[in-house]
């Protein structure tokens, strides 16, 4: 068994993170979502950006079905309506987020969604609570500084080119979404809504990724950390001789 506190502490010490990191969970069943310890069930309606950030903002363990959800985009992504003809065209987007019918309809058709039909309910948790053994995916958000040393860490070992999109608005395709559709790692830049309604502040991005790959990354991270590649990243100053910097890092020992 995973111990995600021990695993959580090592990633924070190494990339000192200040959101929390969060495990999702897709269920076929609402009792199994609701047999979740200290799980909270909503009394409002909400976005799936707000019901994250409870998790990663406030601690808290939340769990929801379609019905606790606003609109069909945020349950479509997730599996829990369908994507039909109606969704696919996007209609309610258009002369807001795009100018015409067609293009509208093309992002809809670009989103990595959880097809429909199998699950029925889903739940956040802090990763480390271990109440959801295991996530899905775990959620990652850190700055940009932080998030490329997260990569780098992901591909000290087995090297691999990464791959991502941004599809724009509804990024939580991108990165939610893709992940959990595809169990591939996958990075997004919150969107508008995601930073309006689930409280994610303008320099974090979003990692997503199913939690086999932390431990690889957190062995990634200290491995580089060992060589002097580590977070905070210090400036070395931009009229400063290179040279002396370079040692160890770029140019060799």
């Amino acid at each position: 068994m995973t111990d995600w506190k021990a695993l959580v502490g090592q990633l924070n010490a190494l990339l000192r993170l200040r959101t929390t990191i969060t495990g999702m969970k897709l269920y076929e069943r609402v009792e199994d979502m609701e047999a979740v310890p200290r799980i909270r069930r909503p009394t409002a309606i909400h976005t799936a950006d707000q019901v994250v950030g409870m998790a990663a903002r406030l601690g808290w363990t939340v769990g929801i079905t379609a019905d606790d959800l606003v609109g069909t985009q945020c349950r479509a992504v997730l599996g829990l309506a369908p994507q039909d003809e109606a969704w696919r065209s996007g209609r309610e987007f258009v002369g807001v987020w795009h100018a015409t019918p067609e293009d509208a309809r093309r992002r809809q058709e670009a989103l990595h969604v959880v097809p429909h039909g199998r699950y029925r309910a889903m739940a956040v948790s802090p990763l480390e609570s271990g109440r959801l053994d295991p996530p899905d995916i775990c959620l990652v958000y850190a700055t940009p500084g932080q998030m490329i040393l997260f990569i780098n860490g992901l591909q000290w070992q087995g090297y691999r080119k990464f791959d991502w999109s941004v599809v724009g608005e509804t990024a939580c395709a991108d990165s939610w979404g893709r992940a959990l559709a595809t169990g591939e790692p996958s990075l997004a830049l919150p969107c508008y809504a995601e930073r309006r309604y689930g409280g994610v502040p303008d320099d974090e991005m979003l990692m997503a990724l199913p939690p086999n790959y932390l431990p690889i990354a957190v062995a990634g991270l200290a491995a580089l950390a060992k060589n002097g590649l580590r977070y905070p990243i210090a400036p070395f100053g931009i009229q400063n001789d290179a040279r002396a910097g370079m040692w160890g890092s770029y140019a060799g020992k």
